[in-house]
């Protein structure tokens, strides 16, 4: 079988030294290969005549079959079924897992239309120290069992650890005896021989015993070892020791490489205190030095700064004052173990140069304990207006768990903005009690929730405010009241079978009660961040950023958005166009439709295209994706965000959800609207782009949440998606890539065919 170590290296050079190189299995970009040689048969086969068969292959990640099983042709000439066939599954090893395996089934279609089982075999792709297995594989076949994906699997290719590691051990030997690396002794060498032989006369003897199947698998020019994408590797430098008794090289690995010397640690803090004072205030940095400074300055939010990073940005504090970005990193590189180190740097903090709100968040985050520096950061609020608080007022509910104190400055500044702004009381309410269920932080939400509870009582008894006071509380008891009842209504349907009579019963429940839905106020959330953005530079890309409130742990309230999914509208109409064409038909524009309805559409692509390829938004197919009747598309159903899909596969779909259909109505590739549509979505990655801090910061203070998808990992993805790296032109030329790439990506199609599929079987 050919090798791929060309295709591999081209995707990325190897790790480690030049006697163990290897390459990382996410860094490989080629598809699974493996080939199917023949099929051995046990007694009971040889004895049968004219009997034709085919392999069926099939892969499985983490116990789950995915994507489409692939055949060998059929073959019928026995005794050995020899197919010699090569077969590529759509599926690259990047997406792999440690517990990915083949599963091979052998069919005999001798019969006619009723096909049996001759038996299968399973093998696992990796080995226990996560290797990727290449090379030829004997599996044994069990009789008349389809192959077992599952964990662990029920029809094991390989014969007994014990006996295969002893016969491998055995012929290790021989072969160094061979090669004069072991000394030679007769009596000890017949000894050895004598074993082996007997070791393959019963490994023979046992082959045969049952039908096997003789597969090989790809073969790159160095091993290759599992790493999952995204995961930060840090190479440990290999020690070359020569084992006294084997006189043997092997390589061991420094667990200390990359960490502070504890030594070089003590003389920089010695070098620190030193330079406090007057004379660090004249000094300016050379022109490299200035370089330096200002590729630090540009690294996000999450990126951690080096010792001698540190070190040079407290070097040129002084200088750096009047520069406002500065003032995050400044206070990353403070030793704030140091009492007078801490003292000088909160005593800068007030002389410099106001920040913005968006880096005022990233100070409210885990990473700033230093009381001093978090009542800064809520200042910097205070100048906010409510509209902006509201916005991010998840994740300032969020960052309350970071706080030392239960009356800290960022929990009596959330209290008071909310005594003067019915929303922003009402969602800080719901957001507190949704964290109560969290009792590792319950204590401080509690005691927040009671701060507000009774400062608008307080409100109420007062002689300004009595009357906003009471109507804030009647307003929150209300709220409660709904969500009951709504519990209650959710809990009557689901007894009630048939979805007309739902409906009916959903419409005589509903009187009386759904009006009190108009108190919420609006809950903002990123796409409407997003689109807020956007619309500050003029780009309003008319999307919907639908209403949600979590009311629970595992309840909350949507936002109705009158809608149709592209399923339905393709399964019902064919195409985009000719469901446009019924509520905005205009012989006189294009395609048929209004300009204004195109011009909706076009743009409402673009603009989700970007901001669900940012957030890593997963499971995208076209029941989720929802079409209104003024041709402004929309997303649904967040479940998986930032790289996150409903399986450990999901990696090979596209960076973004672009159909065909979608490119259809646009007039196809060649027409001025798709050329349209791909410049608004590269004007509008830019715009997000230059808001990387803040979307960052925010989703850094979520970091400690209950959201699975919101960890160190997915923040990492998220902010490989801005790609930071990147002038704008070259983001542009980098987005115009992904856009091609979703279009003619395959594996879209084959998730709607399956999608479709699961759906009609529920």
């Amino acid at each position: 079988m050919p090798s791929m170590a060309a295709d591999a290296q081209a995707d990325r050079p190897s790790c480690g030294s030049k006697d163990s190189r290897f390459f990382l299995s996410h860094d490989i970009g080629l598809p699974i290969a493996f080939r199917v040689d023949r099929l051995i048969p046990d007694h009971t086969l040889l004895i049968e005549s004219s009997l034709e068969l085919f392999v069926e292959c099939a892969l499985y990640i983490d116990g789950i079959q995915f994507g489409l099983t692939v055949d060998t042709r059929l073959e019928s000439s026995g005794p050995i079924y020899c197919w010699n066939e090569l077969m590529t599954l759509s599926i690259k090893y990047r997406d792999l897992t440690p517990l990915s395996q083949l599963a091979f089934t052998v069919w005999n279609v001798s019969a006619g239309e009723d096909r049996m089982i001759v038996g299968g075999a399973t093998v696992s792709l990796f080995n226990s120290k996560k290797q990727l297995k290449t090379g030829r594989h004997r599996l044994r076949i069990w009789p008349k069992k389809m192959a077992d994906g599952s964990l662990p699997t029920s029809t094991p290719g390989k014969v007994s650890k014990t006996k295969r590691d002893e016969m491998e051990r055995l012929e290790r030997v021989a072969n160094k005896y061979k090669k004069g690396q072991i000394q030679h002794i007769d009596w000890l060498a017949r000894l050895t021989f004598r074993a082996v032989d007997k070791m393959e006369e019963e490994s023979e003897r046992i082959a045969n015993s049952y039908p096997s199947l003789i597969v090989e698998l790809c073969s790159f020019e160095h091993k290759v070892i599992f790493q999952e994408s995204g995961a930060n590797f840090r190479l440990a430098a290999p020690l070359s020791l020569v084992h006294p008794s084997k006189h043997k090289l092997i390589f061991v690995s420094d667990p200390n490489v990359g960490q502070i010397n504890p030594s070089e640690h003590k003389q920089l803090m010695l070098a620190r205190s030193l330079a406090r004072g007057m004379i660090d205030r004249n000094m300016k940095p050379s022109s490299n030095e200035r370089k330096l400074i200002q590729t630090i300055l540009k690294y996000p939010p999450t990126h951690s700064l080096s010792l001698d990073e540190k070190q040079l940005l407290w070097k040129f504090r002084f200088s750096l004052m009047s520069e406002k970005k500065a003032l995050a990193k400044f206070l990353l590189s403070v030793e704030w173990s140091d009492t007078q180190e801490a003292k000088q740097a909160v005593a800068l903090i007030r002389r410099w140069e106001t920040i913005d709100v968006a880096d005022a968040l990233g100070l409210l985050s885990a990473v700033f304990q230093n009381e001093e520096v978090r009542a800064y950061a809520v200042s910097i609020l205070e100048r906010a207006n409510d509209e902006e608080i509201q916005c991010y007022l998840p994740q300032l509910a969020q960052a309350l768990r970071f706080e030392r104190s239960d009356k800290s400055h960022l929990a009596l500044f959330l209290v008071r903005r909310s005594l003067s702004n019915f929303g922003i009381a009402s969602f800080l309410r719901w957001y507190l009690i949704v964290e109560l269920h969290d009792p590792t932080h319950a204590r401080r939400y509690y005691r927040t929730y009671d701060q507000l509870e009774e400062s608008i009582m307080t409100l109420v008894a007062g002689k300004d405010g009595g009357e906003d006071g009471f109507q804030l509380w009647l307003s929150m008891s209300r709220q409660s009241d709904l969500t009951a009842q709504l519990r209650s209504i959710t809990k009557d349907l689901m007894s009630v079978k048939r979805a007309q009579s739902k409906a009916e019963k959903l419409e005589q429940l509903l009187s009386g009660v759904f009006s009190e839905l108009t108190n919420f106020s609006e809950v903002i959330q990123m796409f409407s961040l997003m689109d807020r953005l956007l619309k500050s530079e003029n780009l309003d890309l008319h999307l919907t950023p639908y209403r949600v409130l979590a009311t629970d742990l595992n309840e909350g309230l949507v936002e109705f958005i009158p809608s149709s999914s592209l399923a339905k509208i393709l399964q019902k109409h064919g195409s985009i166009i000719s469901y446009l064409q019924i509520y905005h038909p205009d012989k006189e524009g294009p395609f048929g439709i209004t300009a204004l309805c195109l011009e909706s559409f076009v743009k409402s692509c673009a603009g989700y295209c970007v901001i669900t390829y940012i957030l890593g938004i997963g499971d995208r197919h076209l029941d989720n994706l929802l079409l209104r009747d003024d041709g402004r598309l929309f997303h649904v159903d967040f479940s998986f965000m930032l790289g996150e899909e409903p399986h450990r596969f999901a990696p090979s779909q596209p960076p973004m959800k672009l159909c065909k259909e979608m490119v259809e109505a646009m007039g196809g590739v060649e027409s001025q609207y798709y050329a349209r549509f791909k410049s608004y979505c590269c004007e509008a990655y830019n715009i997000l782009r230059k808001s990387s801090n803040l979307i960052l910061n925010l989703f850094h203070l979520m970091s400690g949440s209950n959201i699975p998808s919101i960890t160190e990992k997915g923040i990492f993805k998220l902010q490989e998606n801005f790609r930071l790296d990147l002038e704008d032109e070259e983001a542009v030329h980098f987005f115009q890539e992904l856009i091609n790439e979703s279009i003619s990506a395959l594996f879209p199609q084959v998730v709607e065919t399956i999608h479709r599929w699961v759906q009609s079987r529920r």
